[in-house]
């Protein structure tokens, strides 16, 4: 049995939103030739379109890219959010004490959950499917959606064990 104090960790790659990769490209495409244009007499317009598309191109190249590293530490679950593998935040921190139930995303344990609609949903997952999820309902307010592995689900379940379902 591990101990109260025990540290796992799970880092999940998110799966990239073809939006958000278009948007890339299209605005590094954009300040590109706004570039090229303001240099061959396009003037300031051209410079400040330039500008705005450098901007634009540097949000979506970060956005391209998301990982979601969970943490596990003395009855804490901690959300990360790393963006194009350079920038990390601290997005979430649950305490194992307020959560109401951990299971699997398809569990019939969840059912009486589901019904009520009073949940605010975060999403913390990959957003490759519905099959490796688990769905925490946290503190009667929230629906968070995690994709934990076998490890971090026992580590959890040794200081919850009635509030944690493995079905």
């Amino acid at each position: 049995m591990m101990n109260d104090n025990s540290y796992v960790e799970c880092m999940i790659a998110g799966k990239p939103r073809p939006l958000v990769v278009f948007l890339k490209y299209l605005m590094i495409i954009m300040a590109v030739f706004s570039f090229i244009i303001s240099f061959l007499g396009g003037g300031i317009l051209f410079m400040i379109v330039f500008i705005g598309c450098a901007v634009g191109a540097y949000f979506a190249t970060l956005n391209a890219s998301i990982e979601y590293e969970y943490q596990y530490c003395e009855r804490e679950v901690t959300v990360d959010k790393i963006l194009n593998k350079s920038r990390r935040k601290r997005i979430a921190t649950f305490a194992t004490e307020r959560i109401d139930a951990l299971a699997p995303s398809k569990s019939y344990h969840l059912d009486e959950y589901r019904r009520q609609d009073k949940y605010r949903t975060l999403d913390y997952s990959s957003g490759a499917g519905e099959d490796s999820t688990y769905t925490m309902y946290y503190d009667g307010r929230e629906k968070v959606i995690l994709e934990p592995n076998r490890e971090l689900v026992d580590a959890i379940k040794n200081v919850a064990p009635r509030k944690v379902f493995m079905d």
